[in-house]
């Protein structure tokens, strides 16, 4: 075993001992408790045997960041780097890459051919699994276990889930022998703490030493209205609790943006630094700024100098990197963040503060999930700098300090599949393989392998629908089965039905004194004889029919519900495959697949990557973007890669060729939403021009100033836009069967748009 220069933890030293005997492995453990280190010993031993390893993060700025940590410990000359618009000396031993790059060129798209994609690869780390998790990506981490070269070791490491053991399970049965090494343990140990208003010159413990709730934290009161928007903000007390404490550095987590600079803003004047530190901060500000002037009059700036500031994904990147920076180097003492910041970034600190335990949704407050809150809290404590970690969390009116209480007690949430087959997969699937052979694959899956799990809800209701119906089965005295109580039922409610219609008819001949007409007569003894007939049933007299009848009646609408939830089950069991279908049908209708092989138009769609790649293809063989100039066609693609905003951003206008263009590419949509609304496919497709005049102005030589003050908007959502932009655009320009024209015009364009501060990362 490679020798590190510090001991090993227990959970360590067994997950590389697996390494070594040519497992795979997943390592389940607490934010914070040491991972990388098995990633480093695999490292090692890819150096040692000449072989080479991959080591994949959710985040672009994570493999930045990795790829920076690696090539200052093992040099820049053995190191890649592979994400969406960045590819660095892709050759080399060690290449960090986001997981979706792995993913694609497992598919063989865009990166050429499998067998040289993964030539001389041994092992493949795959950081921050627990993003399976994710709505939108999840699926990305499903398909590249499964179509990993089985003599490729997986190094699988994840914060804590309560399905570990399902999870390994899943990759030993998919792929190829996997150990799974399970801990709580924290090198760390963490205490916790509550703000509470009432008290606000203290922080209190939030658990007496035997783990029940402390006694004198108090619930917030409920504010309403006025009350509510003028509650005082009580950010300064905690963080001067936290200076006298000595538990600063600290992250400051914050559900708003806004919320974030404002308690940046009011925390300014606290001198949480000393003058030594201001200068240090100085120093090392100058020569960051030198090297990204567009940051020179960043509105922030002042803030850095009092030792706080902000973090969220409305900075600017190189911002962002800056404060990140400073923190690490324990200059910032605290920093005000949204949630992302727990997403893996190495930013360590003493204390985490969580300014509430419940979030706010589009559906109204929801508290926060065990896992959201072991992220967070988990960036608590330093390892080699500080025995212990704190976690502060701050009373507010929308949790009470029993339910914070619980939930700091939750064990993580399980792993949920979010496998979801898109167009792309279906056409890749079948360019290499049968439908048969594709259905394999598909029904490879964690979530059609955790099924089980996620079906016990429904196959528990089944088990109690079943009891019910076993338990009612009613004795019946007379032995009568419940279809021949059914049969006296039926004669029994037409004898009812027709004796009433005989009485009305004798009783309108008497009114009009006239003997009663033959079919009359012959209707009576009919009604007589079922009469008859019923008194044939023992059921006629029983003192028990009531009971034996109103049985029947609810065994029959328990057995309805058993069916429909039978049908469920057997939806829910095989959702993956009829989604898988139901994406084929609508290529099959549009002619993407002929005979579940690809067209040339379905080669091109399984090179894209997207939110809808059908969609994208489309347009690019509507011949309607051939035209456009490269700022127009910027603003195009802007218009169809933004999602829907929750805010509202006021209408800019856009000009005359880009309308027309987004008006024709309105009919596509509608073309594709009837067909997919055929086969009940929901693929979103976006047409949102909110920052298309930007991207035009910009690619048309605009400076940043300009488009900055155009709209009320974070810096970085509108870098995040034109990122955006150019991953489509770039696709333009590699994916196969593009009309040369737009090729030409998708290159000017990325390059148009690609200056500070927007190719900064």
């Amino acid at each position: 075993m490679y020798e590190f220069p510090f001991e090993l933890d227990d959970f360590q030293k067994e997950a590389c001992e697996y390494i070594n005997e040519g497992k795979s492995v997943v390592v389940c453990a607490p934010t914070g408790a040491g991972k990388t280190v098995i990633a480093q010993h695999a490292i090692h031993k890819a150096l040692e045997e000449n072989k080479r390893i991959f080591y994949t993060t959710p985040l672009k700025a994570l493999s930045n960041q990795k790829y920076y940590d690696f090539g200052e410990k093992y040099g820049t000359d053995k190191v890649g780097l592979l994400t969406g618009d960045t590819s660095i000396n892709r050759n080399a031993q060690i290449v960090v890459m986001t997981t979706e790059v792995f993913r694609n060129m497992l598919y063989g798209t865009n990166f050429g051919a499998v067998a040289d994609n993964m030539k001389d690869v041994r092992y493949v780390v795959l950081d921050e699994v627990h993003y399976m998790n994710d709505e939108q990506r999840g699926t990305v981490w499903e398909e590249s276990i499964i179509y990993c070269p089985t003599n490729v070791q997986i190094i699988a490491l994840s914060a804590t889930v309560a399905n570990a053991d399902e999870l390994t399970e899943w990759i030993n049965t998919v792929h190829s022998k996997t150990e799974l090494v399970d801990t709580d343990f924290r090198p760390v140990p963490l205490k916790f703490y509550y703000f509470d208003s009432s008290q606000p010159t203290k922080l209190l413990p939030l658990l007496t030493p035997c783990g029940q709730l402390n006694k004198k934290i108090r619930p917030e009161k409920r504010l309403f209205g006025k009350k509510l928007q003028n509650r005082r903000s009580f950010v300064k007390d905690i963080v001067r609790n936290l200076q006298e404490n000595n538990m600063l550095p600290a992250i400051y987590f914050t559900f708003s943006r806004k919320k974030c600079d404002e308690q940046m803003e009011k925390c300014a004047s606290l001198d949480l630094i000393t003058k030594g530190e201001k200068a240090q901060i100085k120093q090392f500000v100058d020569e960051y700024i030198a090297e990204n002037p567009h940051l020179y009059n960043n509105k922030h700036l002042d803030y850095l100098y009092q030792g706080v500031a902000s973090h969220h994904a409305g900075l600017l990147p190189a911002w962002k990197n800056l404060v990140e920076k400073l923190f690490q180097k324990g200059l910032i003492k605290v920093v005000f963040a949204t949630e992302t910041l727990a997403a893996g970034i190495n930013m360590p600190a003493r204390t985490t503060v969580i300014s509430s335990t419940s979030k706010r949704t589009d559906s109204g407050h929801r508290m926060l999930t065990a896992s959201e809150f072991l992220q967070m809290s988990g960036r608590a404590g330093r390892r080699g700098m500080d025995e212990v970690g704190y976690v502060v969390i701050v009373g507010t009116q929308f949790q009470s300090p029993e339910e914070v209480a619980e939930l700091v007690l939750s064990d993580a949430n399980p792993l949920e599949s979010r496998f979801s087959p898109s167009y792309s997969m279906v056409l890749n699937l079948l360019q290499r393989f049968s439908l048969e052979e594709a259905k394999e694959l598909i029904l490879k899956s964690f979530g059609y392998f955790s099924a089980g799990s996620r079906l016990q809800p429904l196959l528990k209701l089944k088990e109690q629908l079943e009891n019910d119906i076993v338990s009612r089965k009613f004795i019946c005295p007379s032995k009568l089965s419940d279809s021949e109580l059914c049969e006296y039922d039926k004669i029994r409610h037409i004898y009812v039905q027709n004796r009433q219609t005989y009485k009305k008819i004798c009783k309108q001949e008497r009114s009009k004194n006239r003997p009663l007409p033959a079919e009359a007569v012959q209707f009576g003894k009919e009604t007589k004889a079922l009469l008859s007939k019923m008194h044939n049933y023992p059921c006629d007299n029983c003192k028990l029919y009531k009971k034996h009848s109103k049985n029947v009646e609810v065994l029959s609408r328990f057995s309805v519900r058993l069916k429909k939830l039978e049908k469920e089950i057997d939806r829910q069991r095989d959702i993956f495959w009829n989604k898988f279908l139901a994406h084929r049908s609508v290529l099959t209708d549009m002619g993407y697949l002929v005979d579940d092989y690809p067209t040339d138009r379905g080669v091109t769609t399984a090179q894209i990557r997207s939110e809808n790649e059908l969609f994208i293809s489309e347009i690019i063989f509507s011949n309607i973007l051939e035209n456009l100039t490269p700022a127009q066609l910027a603003a195009v693609v802007c218009a169809i890669t933004t999602e829907d905003l929750r805010i509202d951003i006021p209408y800019l206008p856009i000009s005359e060729s880009v309308r027309k263009t987004l008006n024709l590419i309105r009919n596509i949509r509608r073309k594709i939403e009837k067909v997919q609304n055929r086969y009940l496919v929901e693929s979103p497709m976006y047409i949102n021009p909110y920052f298309s005049s930007l991207i035009e102005l910009w690619a048309d030589g605009a400076e940043w100033e300009t488009i900055t003050e155009q709209i009320e908007i974070g810096e970085g959502d509108i870098v995040r836009s034109f990122k955006r932009t150019v991953d489509v655009l770039r696709q333009f320009t590699t994916i196969s069967n593009v009309p040369e024209a737009l090729v030409f015009t998708a290159r000017e364009a990325i390059e148009k748009i690609l200056r500070e501060p927007v190719d900064v990362d």
